[in-house]
């Protein structure tokens, strides 16, 4: 079954937000953060129950990891939902 990718509202804010943050001291390094991780992401439907199981414990919910940043999961139906991509840091709300 081939996953389509779709991101919430929530992820793509973070998404955003995060590389305007990278921005502030580099372009450079903003811009290759997000095509690392937009490579991640578009690489999640070929294998999407490789990414761990984060601490909740629920199966259809996954995580992959880019440097110090978290980029959440869920498997739904017939896609796969970018949930949220955080600092590892912080704890997930």
């Amino acid at each position: 079954m081939a996953y389509k990718i779709k991101w919430s509202p929530r992820a793509a804010f973070q998404f955003e937000d995060i590389c305007n943050y990278i921005a502030k001291d580099s372009e450079y390094y903003a811009s290759l953060f997000a095509k690392r991780v937009n490579a991640i992401v578009k690489a999640i439907p070929q294998f999407p129950k490789a990414g761990r199981v984060p601490e909740y414990g629920n199966e259809n919910l996954r995580e992959k990891l880019y440097e110090n940043y978290r980029i959440i999961y869920r498997l739904k139906d017939n896609f796969v939902e970018i949930v949220a991509i955080c600092h590892g840091s912080k704890p997930l709300n």
